[in-house]
């Protein structure tokens, strides 16, 4: 049975606005930071360092959908697919001995590290995007019914 009550309701707002947080705070404060210094500055690493945020956010918005029984597998795949790729992306630098400096931010294993947490910040948008869509399921009127 769907529940379209108060409560899920929060939990969608909730886990939307935390999951779209971490991919919006770079913009806003790379649009700060680059108008007082007069130069482009933008931090590509911030979705990953606000990784709490948008896991609470992605686990709010997956009770909810749960809840409602709405948008479920566009909100579990994508968090399940951020998580792994975002740890992958740390192993790799890890494994790669980017992460210690002991290798140059550079090459190959540079490419494939970025290439990785850029599928974390794509996954992450699916899940900020399935919470939209799924506040749009809650808060969508019942079509009235049509007499014949």
């Amino acid at each position: 049975m769907e529940k379209k009550d108060t409560f899920t309701k929060a939990l969608a707002i909730l886990g939307t606005i935390l999951a779209w947080l971490p991919l919006l705070a770079p913009v806003f404060f790379s649009v700060i930071g680059s108008i007082s210094r007069r130069r482009f500055l933008f931090d590509y690493l911030m979705p990953a360092e606000l990784f709490l945020l948008a896991l609470a956010g992605g686990l709010l918005l997956l009770w909810a959908a749960l809840r409602a029984r709405s948008r479920q597998k566009l909100i579990g795949w994508s968090l399940a697919l951020a998580v792994v790729l975002l740890f992958g992306s740390q192993g790799l630098a890890v494994v790669s001995g980017l992460a210690s400096g002991e290798q140059e931010a550079e090459g190959f294993w540079f490419a494939l590290v970025l290439a990785v947490l850029a599928g974390y910040i794509l996954a992450l948008i699916a899940v900020a995007v399935g919470g939209v869509l799924l506040l749009r399921d809650l808060y969508r009127r019942a079509a009235p019914l049509k007499s014949a």
